[in-house]
């Protein structure tokens, strides 16, 4: 899993997609944290993906690393936690996020993975699968 926060984290950017009934929803994401020895994402409880997601956890993100043309695919169940430690813990680690979240605000979520799948895949390699 550490290999995975790395590659996430080097990327910066990744891409969520959720269901939404029977049609995916994809959008771009930032923010990747470990907590206790779990894999989070943060959103808003008033934004669709938060919406979707507790409607259907099943959820995957998908990030490119250009520079070795590396891509990798997260998919798995992503369940809300409400303690205010992993919420604090994520916008710690993403202080710029402080001017529209809060740890004690009733908008903030935090989510972490289960029953994750990892691919890491590129033209070059075989595919390498981590699970955590």
């Amino acid at each position: 899993m550490q290999e995975v926060y790395e590659f996430l984290k080097k990327c910066g950017t990744y891409y969520l997609a959720t269901v939404d009934g029977d049609q995916p929803r994809v959008r771009p994401f930032g923010t990747i944290d470990m907590f206790e020895g779990k894999l989070y994402i943060q959103t808003g409880k008033v934004k669709e993906c938060s919406k979707q997601l507790h409607k259907n956890p099943k959820a995957e993100i998908c990030a490119f690393d250009g520079a070795t043309g590396t891509w990798l695919r997260v998919s798995g169940k992503l369940i809300s936690d409400d303690r205010r430690e992993a919420k604090k813990h994520m916008l710690d680690s993403y202080p710029n996020l402080r001017g529209m979240y809060s740890e004690d605000d009733d908008n903030s979520e935090v989510l972490y993975f289960e029953d994750a799948e990892a691919v890491f895949s590129s033209f070059t390699a075989a595919p390498k699968t981590v699970k955590f």
